[in-house]
């Protein structure tokens, strides 16, 4: 009998060498949770056994029980690097065509180029619930669970159709002597830039040059681009004349131009141009006011999650647009989860159905961007637990070698 109960120990001994050396294998893997092996005796007993007579006949594992302490936290300054601080698992949808719901405590997260899902690096979409422009979520549970998703562009273009200046002439200023040429400088007293769009959004620049002609008089070339706009086919200018106080006397309505073709490639359009209380005085030359319609597409420039796990991100154009909220998963057994491989997770009938919610919600941890849970393994934890089991094999190892020899003495002796 001795034999198998050596046998029995060598057994527990060699499993809890490999659950410690998978703990010492994943030292460094993101959200990896070490397992404990838990051992029990072996007693057969009967009513009729006297109870200080009993003696056992082994061992046996009762099971690898992981550890859902937390990691280390390690600052990498990613805003898609997350970390839940506390009760929580991130929920993935899985690649490929049988996808499934897995759950993570990996918070390495990337944009995919392909589809704009924020991604772990098996390929598997951060779920999240939709939000409002606030930031208040309008799904809850597992079924408005949406992969989050990070749009390229924002916006909806729109060409520029008016440009208002406000601008005030210096009074004094003299009037150039060679013909107006917008590449010479001398040609003209000042100019000004304004940023308009064509119909895809794209940006290009209405310049307008001004030119002193004689008293309280100017003429203004407009140019978007190296083209010059004109009004009713003629691009010699628009006359602009002040009162005597140098206040605007004509144009007194905007100016419509002809339509011209962008260099940007939109469509033909067409542009109003007014120059509504410019006026000439005796100070320097200024621009008072300047306003112009339409719009571009905004690229993606930057992303945040806060700590209430609303992911937003930021374009070019200026808008600043919430895309969702990051759902956290719990459970009434974490410790009943499924191990699947690649820090993932799935349910169980031992840990109970997934509890979806958010960061710093009842039951739930928060939620830190920019940082990602290491590996809860102690090297030097598990090191000592390695040598202690080792000893334990020995140990059972010698008890068997022990029983062997006794009991080749004992065929020695009825030989």
């Amino acid at each position: 009998m001795s034999f198998y109960t050596s046998l029995s120990g060598l057994k527990a001994a060699q499993t809890e060498l490999s659950t410690v050396s998978h703990n010492l294998a994943n030292v460094s893997t993101n959200g990896f949770k070490k397992s404990r092996t838990d051992f029990a005796d072996v007693i057969a007993s009967s009513i009729a056994t006297d109870p200080t007579k009993l003696v056992g006949s082994g061992t046996v594992v009762k099971g690898n029980r992981q550890q859902f302490s937390e990691g280390n936290l390690k600052t990498t300054g990613s805003a898609l690097d997350l970390t839940v601080s506390g009760d929580g698992f991130f929920a993935v949808k899985t690649a490929g065509l049988n996808a499934t719901t897995a759950y993570t405590r990996n918070g390495a997260f990337q944009v995919d180029p392909a589809t704009k899902n924020i991604v772990d690096a098996q390929g598997s979409a951060l779920l999240g619930y939709p939000v409002d422009a606030k930031g208040n979520a309008t799904a809850t549970g597992s079924d408005g669970l949406v992969p989050l998703n990070l749009p390229e562009t924002s916006g909806t273009p729109a060409a520029t159709a008016n440009v208002a200046l406000k601008v005030n002439l210096y009074a004094a200023a003299s009037t150039p002597s060679v013909a107006f040429d917008p590449a010479n400088a001398s040609s003209y007293n000042n100019s000004t830039t304004t940023t308009i769009y064509d119909s895809s959004g794209k940006a290009s620049t209405l310049t307008n040059y001004y030119v002193h002609t004689g008293a309280n008089a100017w003429t203004v070339h407009s140019y978007v681009g190296d083209q010059a706009l004109s009004v009713g086919g003629s691009s010699a200018g628009t006359p602009v004349t002040f009162d005597a106080s140098g206040n605007l006397t004509a144009p007194t309505t905007p100016v419509s131009f002809d339509a011209f073709n962008p260099t940007t490639g939109g469509v033909s359009q067409t542009l109003a141009f007014s120059l509504a209380g410019s006026t000439q005085k005796s100070s320097a030359f200024s621009v008072d006011a300047r306003t112009a319609d339409g719009a571009s597409v905004g690229e993606l420039s930057g992303v945040t999650v806060n700590a209430q796990g609303i992911v937003a991100a930021s374009y070019s154009n200026g808008d600043t647009v919430n895309l969702g909220k990051v759902a956290l998963a719990n459970f009434a057994n974490p410790t009943g989860l499924r191990q699947t491989g690649n820090s993932y997770w799935s349910a169980s009938g031992i840990s109970g159905a997934a509890t979806m919610g958010a960061a710093n919600e009842n039951g739930y941890g928060s939620l830190l961007s920019g940082t990602l849970e290491g590996s809860n393994v102690d090297i030097t934890e598990e090191l000592v637990s390695l040598i202690a089991a080792q000893r334990n094999f020995q140990a059972n190892a010698k008890a068997l070698d022990t029983a062997s020899q006794i009991s080749q003495t004992i065929f020695q002796i009825q030989g």
